[in-house]
């Protein structure tokens, strides 16, 4: 495994893991994971594809969100590592990173052979925090991070009341959301800030793969669904018995979708655009 390291916006370094030989996977992980937290899906992967797995900045250890922070630099993140690719990549990315990977879809269609998208929160409806989210900020502010917690888990995560009570007592998980609510709600704040709607998604001339579990929550499958009908060449692949962490449930099966994907859009021949006027 190597290590690519590309200047973005900022002048700041982002950094990806690069594994394996073959037409270039470039894998973005959702929010408050990390790019080690897809290794299960990498080792099913290597042995016929190259697979990059960006790390995001705002989720690195010790960094802080800068105040510039948004979903453009996101894609420009993104596009700083597939330019070292020498090829047009399959993108693929999940929860908030598959709206970055979407969003870059959007800005660089060329530097993409496909998208891969899992579950992305999508503001297609509504905001993906809202007013939710102002809450748990505030509630994080005033020294409350279990209640930010609930917050979070119940209004915007939209977890079952049981488990949203059982992930709060968990000593390691209030930890793990401590340490990232920072990252997390510059996140959250970053889908917030993007245009509500579909409408710019429906002339995107890029062939999508739209992942979803079907034990996961409603409103990400809503999402997910009117994305579907947005998008002019895009399939939906549901995944049996799974939810919204298949890269760590079912990694094997998460990666064998991601192959047949790969199959498909690196087989695929370039469109014929038509004469415009």
């Amino acid at each position: 495994m190597a290590e690519l390291v590309a200047t973005s916006v900022g002048g700041t370094p982002v950094t990806a893991l690069d594994d394996g030989e073959g037409p270039p996977l470039l894998l973005v992980h959702g929010g408050g994971g990390a790019a080690a937290s897809w290794d299960g899906v990498t080792r099913s992967l290597v042995d016929g594809f190259r697979v990059v797995r960006i790390a995001r900045r705002i989720y690195v250890s010790g960094a802080t969100p800068p105040p510039y922070y948004s979903m453009a630099v996101e894609t420009a993140d993104i596009l700083a590592i597939a330019g070292l690719l020498g090829r047009p990549v399959l993108l693929a990315g999940h929860s908030s990173g598959a709206v970055a990977a979407l969003e870059t879809a959007v800005r660089a269609p060329e530097a993409l052979a496909g998208l891969f998208l899992y579950e992305p929160p999508v503001p297609t409806r509504s905001p993906a925090g809202g007013e939710a989210a102002r809450r748990a900020r505030e509630a994080f502010a005033a020294g409350d991070p279990r209640e930010a917690m609930r917050i979070h888990l119940r209004d915007i995560v939209h977890e079952p009341a049981d488990r949203v009570e059982t992930m709060i007592a968990d000593t390691k998980a209030r930890a793990a959301f401590t340490a990232k609510a920072a990252a997390g709600f510059a996140d959250i704040d970053a889908l917030d800030a993007l245009e509500v709607g579909v409408e710019r998604f429906r002339r995107l001339d890029v062939p999508a793969t739209l992942v979803q579990g079907d034990r996961s929550p409603a409103h990400l499958r809503e999402r997910l669904a009117d994305l579907a009908i947005a998008l002019p060449d895009a399939r939906v692949v549901t995944l049996t018995g799974q939810g919204h962490m298949a890269h760590l449930t079912a990694p094997d099966e998460l990666a064998e979708a991601l192959r047949e994907t790969a199959g498909r859009v690196f087989r695929r021949r370039p469109r014929t655009r038509r004469a415009g006027p």
